[in-house]
């Protein structure tokens, strides 16, 4: 299975920098399809529901404090994923790649597996909780 490091460094050379925002929520959409497309993670990083949207802890602590992220923030090894996995990531890029980060973001929240994960949670609320496979998997399989 490819890192999450590598799917971001994948993201990036395909697409080059962008806001940090924009990179959590290509993740968040590529692990999505990868689970209803290929019927396994792309990679093993938890998402979490933060306020702004889904994010990946893991590039998270990579880019933070950084607005912008390259495929020099992130040392990832593009060519680690498999031809299954550059599929569905081009696909997504494909249909996310060109939104902008609020797009993205407005999208997520407007979405069970966010929205789920962040019950009890006010709009503004710091909250880390999972967003889990198995909701990502339910939501976008019945769509």
């Amino acid at each position: 299975m490819a890192s999450v490091l590598d799917a971001a460094a994948y993201i990036l050379k395909k697409c080059g920098r962008m806001s940090a925002m924009k990179l959590h929520k290509l993740l968040y959409y590529s692990q999505a399809w990868s689970l209803v497309w290929d019927e396994k993670p792309l990679f093993s990083s938890k998402i979490e529901a933060w306020a702004n949207g889904p994010v990946v802890p893991r590039i998270y602590v990579i880019h933070r404090g950084s607005f912008q992220v390259t495929s020099q923030t992130i040392e990832g090894d593009a060519s680690a994923l498999s031809k299954d996995q550059k599929e569905t990531v081009d696909a997504v890029l494909e249909f996310y790649g060109d939104k902008s980060s609020q797009w993205l973001s407005d999208q997520t929240h407007s979405e069970a597996p966010w929205r789920d994960a962040r019950a009890g949670l006010s709009p503004g609320d710091r909250g880390n909780n999972e967003i889990t496979l198995s909701a990502m998997a339910e939501y976008y399989g019945s769509l």
